[in-house]
């Protein structure tokens, strides 16, 4: 310490604002560092999205039930769920979630199965009317048969590719893999399971070909192949959703009835669960009783 008083009394004064600068740095570290602690730990994990599965839409009373509802009931159900705070969403949606993007405060992802001419006829209408969105899964080897012939009945027919162009140029419509030809129980297999005494060799290889059908012949007839596939009747073997993936599948849906919850692991979009929507109850009932979806 120098002995001349007034350089002693300058060292003193400026050891001692040296040290409380040093004391407020280390305190607003500690504050920094805590802060970031609160917000980790306060970070949400993951979003719960719930997801409904429609099969067709038939205005015939006879027709209703497990697999179809009414264009009327389907108008209720996308009413039921605006007014409860819920958007629609696609699987683009999802996989942008898992890669940082955003999702609404309550995200509800609405599904077709099989791709019928009466989702264009009525759903797509109605979803129109009210800007909501909804995945659409066609059957590839119906798509391509009813593209030929041209023929559209509400009760049987299948969406052509050019329907379905249309509702994807829509930008409310995602088409998505429901297998080339697999839509059916064939030698004892269902769906995309390995069928009984199967070699695991010749199943990768027979699954492959007919996703792979698929996703080329939408890729031809829409510009763009899918990110997802939807497993028909649900139906899966255990090396099935391995195969799925390697395909480069990015997501998948499952016939399981839960909500999902989605987080920033992509590996979080598989074997998504959705609920099979019938005939004859409310939208109230359903969404509210059968999903658990909670009013505001």
């Amino acid at each position: 310490m120098p002995k001349n008083p007034q350089t002693k009394g300058l060292y003193v004064f400026v050891r001692v604002n040296l040290r409380l600068l040093c004391l407020g740095l280390l305190a607003l570290g500690l504050a920094v560092a805590a802060v970031v602690t609160v917000s980790a730990v306060a970070a949400p994990q993951g979003v719960e999205v719930p997801v409904v599965m429609y099969h067709s839409l038939l205005k015939d009373p006879a027709r209703q039930g497990t697999y179809v509802v009414t264009p009327a009931e389907f108008e209720r159900d996308l009413l039921y769920l605006k007014e409860h705070g819920y958007t629609t969403v696609l699987m683009e949606d999802l996989i942008a979630y898992t890669q940082g993007g955003d999702l609404p405060e309550k995200p509800v992802l609405i599904t077709f199965d099989d791709g019928y001419y009466n989702n264009y006829l009525y759903a797509f209408a109605i979803a129109q009317q009210y800007g909501c969105k909804f995945v659409l899964s066609p059957i590839g080897r119906y798509a391509d048969a009813y593209s030929e012939t041209g023929e559209t009945n509400a009760y049987y027919s299948h969406a052509t590719w050019d329907h379905l162009k249309e509702m994807q140029d829509s930008g409310l419509v995602e088409i998505q893999n429901h297998s080339y030809d697999l839509h059916q129980k064939r030698q004892g297999a269902l769906g995309a399971k390995r069928r009984p005494g199967e070699e695991e060799a010749a199943y990768r290889s027979r699954l492959n070909a007919d996703l792979t059908k698929a996703q080329e012949a939408i890729r031809t007839h829409l510009g763009k192949a899918p990110t997802t596939f939807v497993y028909p009747f649900g139906a899966a073997s255990d090396t099935t959703p391995e195969i799925v993936k390697s395909l480069g599948f990015s997501a998948s849906l499952s016939c399981r009835e839960q909500v999902s919850r989605i987080t920033r692991n992509p590996d979080s979009l598989y074997s998504l669960g959705r609920y099979r929507r019938p005939s004859g109850v409310s939208s109230a009932q359903f969404f509210e009783k059968i999903m658990g979806l909670s009013a505001p």
